[in-house]
């Protein structure tokens, strides 16, 4: 290909890939929904879109660097410390009996039906029992189902990427030992090579991360390039040394880094998550567009039909097994079994290893990646399309009602987290000081888990339900910055308490997002108030509100929450509560 067309294809790709991530964004679907028809229709019009045709014997390398990367990326999300008590029993189920009858039942279902060799059948089977957070997650953020539900699956979503990742690489060198022709004791022993070769590499990367960042002060993008450098060098070193153990290297980083104590990594932020998100759409434009309609021709009806026995029969087999004798419900139970959508890397290890299958002779291996395509566009179309109204015909959606977290252990906020536990909304408290947690839990107020704040700006605030955020600590500083790192990753609003006027703060004077409650009640007037007598309590908004008392919220009828701010007061309406401060005593 020409510079010029070379160009165009490049830009064509990265345009395509952003502007399906947008049009998704706004018509909220996953973005896969976009991503994987724009692709290829790209790749059946238009040449100049075909990666295979722009980069050539790069391109398959390419890919295997990416989606290192993206493991990396699902690896940092694995703190297991936060996987306990009931969420561990069922994701620990899912996951082990998950990957063991998914890949079990496409293996056997594919020989007869899509014709392949028992070896490309395995690889097919290790492939599809993956499913990700990248395609879960938004779609659980659409249908809201209720907390438990979120919870169980998106820990499963987290944690099935990497363990797909390193089962798809060992299952590679173990089909290339089967089918080799050395014989199958040398074969096997250079699969163990391999895996020791990739675990090595993160073991090495891992450490070499962990002096960088532990010693040296690195702001938030040098911090996140360094990861990247790291992750694409390690993972390049150890496919130049054995193919394909770059993937195993990646998540064996990820997963050391997560849970090595006192490391603060800042690879959830803003913008490590953008170059993830990029990635992940260059990706599916790029793997689309090398599907070709010839390559579906005989491929489509079998592959449906695998889609049918996956999401039909495995699915729920695998829900039910995983869910007996715990205490989650049927319609729950359910729910777990209409939700498995395939997603990044099952697109992307079947182009990275099905190319080499094909070139090692394996007999059906051109047909895993068009049959993979295949069942990740009818999964996630079906699930995408279907997983509402069967929620809701379940009745396992959740409320409207607000989830706040408030954080801050004074006195005056454990009251109003009672006060409006008692209108019926489901409080979340959260505070760093000893005293102030044991306070919290004697209110017999629901105290978030000590590490919540700091993994918010990730996935805490999205495993917890939160809905608001409310920043009622003493430091006027700690409130804004806060605002301004919660805004990007919390769902509702997020909103802190007023310094005083004139104040000299190094932030909060300046910015930090909405203040509650209006002009003068600030952050030391409400304390000075409380000090005095004043006491918040609630009041049914059929009557007028008592002379002297303050309105702070308004809880809906339907339990969502309404904040008084600096941009107004919310009005009340018959059935709302409204959450007022009294008068100061003698007032």
């Amino acid at each position: 290909m020409t510079p010029n067309q070379v160009l165009t294809g490049v830009g064509l790709i990265v345009v395509l890939a952003v502007g399906s991530q947008l049009l998704a964004s706004r018509l909220r679907v996953p973005a896969l929904l976009i991503l994987l028809p724009v692709g290829f229709a790209a790749g059946a019009l238009s040449d100049d879109v075909n990666p295979e045709q722009l980069l050539g014997p790069a391109f398959s390398p390419l890919v295997s660097l990416a989606v290192a990367v993206i493991l990396y990326d699902a690896g940092l999300g694995l703190e297991l410390k936060r996987l306990r008590g009931h969420t561990r029993r069922v994701v620990v189920r899912l996951l082990w009996l998950g990957t063991l009858i998914t890949w079990v039942s496409a293996a056997l279902f594919a020989v007869p039906v899509l014709n392949m060799s028992k070896y490309a059948a395995i690889m097919l089977g290790a492939i599809l029992v993956v499913s990700g957070p990248t395609v879960v997650g938004p779609l659980l953020n659409f249908v809201r189902p209720t907390e438990r539900l979120q919870r169980i699956l998106i820990w499963e979503g987290s944690l099935i990427d990497p363990i797909g990742g390193i089962l798809g690489a060992f299952v590679f060198h173990s089909v290339i030992a089967r089918s080799g022709q050395n014989g199958f004791g040398s074969q096997l022993g250079q699969f163990w090579i391999s895996a020791l070769v990739g675990l090595a590499g993160g073991v090495v990367g891992a450490g070499a991360l962990w002096l960088v960042m532990r010693y040296m002060r690195l702001n938030e993008v040098l911090g996140t390039t360094v990861q990247f450098a790291a992750v694409v060098g390690v993972a390049a070193a150890c496919d130049a040394v054995r193919d394909d153990t770059g993937l195993i290297a990646a998540v064996v980083m990820g997963m050391a880094l997560a849970n090595l104590p006192g490391l603060d990594i800042p690879a959830r932020r803003p913008f490590f998550e953008t170059l993830v998100s990029l990635i992940i759409g260059l990706l599916f434009i790029s793997i689309s567009a090398t599907v070709t309609p010839q390559s579906l021709r005989h491929v489509v009806l079998p592959a449906l039909a695998l889609v049918a026995v996956l999401v039909l029969v495995v699915r729920p087999l695998v829900a039910h097994i995983a869910t007996a004798g715990t205490d989650i419900l049927p319609g729950e139970r359910w729910f777990v079994g209409w939700m498995a959508p395939r997603g990044i890397v099952a697109a992307a290890t079947a182009s990275t290893f099905s190319v080499t299958l094909v070139q090692k002779g394996i007999d059906g291996a051109d047909r895993i990646l068009p049959a993979t395509f295949l069942v990740i566009v009818a999964t996630v179309m079906l699930y995408g399309l279907t997983a509402l109204p069967v929620a809701r015909r379940l009745g396992v959606l959740r409320p409207a009602r607000s989830r706040p977290l408030l954080v801050g252990g004074d006195l005056w906020a454990i009251d109003l987290g009672r006060a409006l536990n008692s209108a019926g909304l489901d409080v979340l408290m959260w505070a760093g000081a000893h005293d102030q947690r044991a306070r919290i839990e004697e209110a017999g107020l629901e105290l978030a888990p000590g590490e919540l704040l700091a993994a918010a700006t990730g996935a805490g605030a999205e495993l917890e339900g939160i809905t608001n955020v409310l920043l009622l600590t003493e430091e006027d500083d700690f409130n804004a910055l806060a605002s301004m790192t919660l805004q990007e990753s919390v769902e509702g609003s997020v909103h802190r308490l007023g310094p005083l006027a004139g104040s000299q703060g190094v932030v909060a004077p300046y910015t930090g997002g909405e203040a509650l409650f209006g002009a003068g009640l600030t952050r030391p007037e409400l304390v000075r108030r409380y000090a005095a007598g004043a006491r918040i309590v609630m009041h049914r908004t059929e009557s007028a509100i008592p002379v002297g008392h303050q309105m702070l919220f308004v809880v809906r009828r339907d339990g969502r929450l309404a904040p008084v701010t600096e941009a107004g007061t919310p009005t009340p309406h018959p059935g709302d509560v409204a959450v007022l401060l009294t008068p100061m005593s003698g007032y």
